[in-house]
């Protein structure tokens, strides 16, 4: 074997690095930060094009129609294959499909950037969301592989997770200046630098990682019925608001994804190797984790939606202005998903979720007081509060779920939990946006003015989600909680600690030990 073979290569049964090189081995590091940056551009692009939306309209001449499809496909593809490239990571490497999603991606990032009519740019963007689908799942797995020591493990989720939060609530403020200021095909064209950036990086330092050689075997009919159920559903949550909830199309979309998603089911507890271990979920909690997260997603990303109309169609703010709001919650997120693990070490992973949900209720409680006459700075309380919240529970809750998988299903357990958050969201949307609907059309046949009658409708989403965000603290709190006899492991953690921890880490990045 050649010396770079040598040097990437992992314990079969484990897909761990070799222990011998420790915590001087600085490539994990290089390797948080590739996938990272991996991370940060598909969430990114989750969220950036909905406040260049108007300026992609004009500038294309596209219909309506034209426009949905610029949003909603890439999250079709994205949703569909999330299963997909989780299980071929685990087969055939997760680096190699790392590498393959992200070529993919970056591509197709330069295509929508430079795209002149709505086909190319539609199409761009759905081959986006494959890339995405092969790289997402990747990322966690990876980091999962080169961790083994597990307070590393939780530190290194702990900033990809505040990464990936930093780009969803940073995709509006970003969009809202380059729509402003700038060509709108920049909201794209960003990703072609850090997609290169991230590869060169990612082959130099990512190490290969996959199952081991007996389990290492595809299950076609399982991939099959995986993509046809997620795709049908994703069609009829994104469709159904547009040609109506009862309209056949529609109806099919939902009978084909009930259909497949019962033949995937049989296929999968029949099968010898099969794409989704159902015994996985008979773990609380990986079934609590995953749960919880849906619920967050459901509630949030619902809302998420609404709360940027509500800033530009009700308070009167501009695009920047209105994705500036955002950027406060960001900070949170960040500095929160930070301190996380010293939080989760000392209180346990289900109190730190459960409270961390639990600000997330009283941010959204604030915001439902407001009304028509509100400044930015009373819009700064509930943002932070649901900052801190979400940065606060989504990296023991990550963690909770990565540790009750095997290492060699952490693609597949990494492409659950983003599946299960992206069709989660789109239910939200869908479901949540139907609340505003009818309640907004009542206060217009009430004798409401436009205004005052999209106000009430948000209050209503508003309620709806806090209702569901308090199931979600009690779940967390009762899923995650450890058994009887079975105490979490406590390290002793210091400030000091913590910060020599730190020191070490950057140290051996910007210093990388001589091999």
């Amino acid at each position: 074997m050649s010396p770079r073979g040598k040097d990437i290569a992992v314990s079969a049964n484990t897909g761990s690095a070799d222990p011998s090189t420790g915590r001087q081995d600085s490539r994990r590091w290089w390797a948080l930060a590739a996938v990272s940056l991996a991370a940060f551009m598909t969430y990114l692009d989750n969220n950036i094009v909905n406040v260049a939306i108007p300026t992609i309209q004009h500038s294309l001449h596209l219909s309506v129609s034209g426009l949905e499809w610029v949003v909603s496909s890439y999250l079709l593809t994205l949703a569909g294959l999330l299963l997909v490239g989780g299980r071929l990571a685990d087969v055939y490497g997760r680096r190699r499909l790392f590498l393959a999603g992200l070529a993919v991606f970056t591509l197709s990032s330069l295509a929508a950037g430079l795209a002149g009519n709505a086909d190319v740019l539609i199409a761009s963007r759905a081959i986006q969301g494959v890339g995405a689908a092969l790289l997402m799942p990747a990322t966690l797995a990876i980091i999962v592989a080169a961790f083994t020591d597990i307070r590393e493990r939780t530190m290194a989720i702990g900033i990809w997770a505040a990464v990936g939060a930093l780009a969803l609530a940073g995709g509006p403020a970003l969009g809202g200046v380059i729509s402003q200021h700038f060509r709108w095909g920049w909201i794209f064209l960003i990703n072609v630098p850090l997609g290169v950036i991230t590869f060169a990086v990612a082959v130099r330092d990512v190490r290969e990682s996959r199952e081991s050689a007996a389990a290492r075997r595809l299950d076609l009919p399982g991939l099959v019925t995986s993509a046809v159920t997620l795709f049908a559903l994703t069609y009829a949550l994104i469709e159904g608001n547009v040609r109506g909830w009862t309209s056949p199309v529609i109806l099919g979309a939902f009978a084909l994804a009930a259909v497949a998603v019962a033949a995937f089911l049989v296929i999968e507890s029949r099968s010898a190797s099969p794409m989704v271990d159902l015994s996985m979920f008979r773990s609380r909690e990986f079934s609590g984790g995953t749960g919880t997260m849906m619920i967050w997603a459901f509630g949030i990303l619902g809302i998420y939606f609404f709360t940027s109309l509500y800033l530009q169609q009700t308070l009167g703010f501009s695009p920047v202005k209105a994705g500036l709001a955002f950027v406060p919650m960001a900070l949170c997120v960040a500095v929160f998903a930070a301190i996380a693990p010293w939080v989760q070490a000392r209180a346990g992973a289900y109190r730190t979720v459960a409270f961390g949900m639990l600000l997330m209720v009283v941010g959204l409680v604030l915001f439902a007081r407001l009304g028509l006459n509100v400044t930015y700075p009373a819009l700064l309380p509930g943002f932070m509060l649901f900052g801190a919240g979400a940065g606060l529970m989504n990296v023991p809750l990550t963690n909770a779920v990565m540790d009750a998988t095997p290492a060699a299903r952490a693609g597949i357990a990494s492409a659950l939990l983003n599946a299960s958050r992206e069709v989660a969201g789109l239910l939200g949307i869908t479901v949540i946006g139907a609340v505003l609907s009818t309640r907004r059309g009542a206060a217009l046949r009430s004798g409401a003015d436009p205004v005052h009658a999209f106000l009430d409708g948000y209050h209503t989403g508003l309620l709806v989600t806090i209702a569901l965000m308090a199931a979600g603290v009690v779940v967390s709190y009762l899923t995650l909680r450890p058994r009887a006899g079975a105490a979490e492991p406590a390290a002793e953690i210091t400030v000091v600690g913590e910060l020599e921890d730190i020191g070490e880490s950057l140290g051996e990045i910007v210093v990388p030990d001589a091999r």
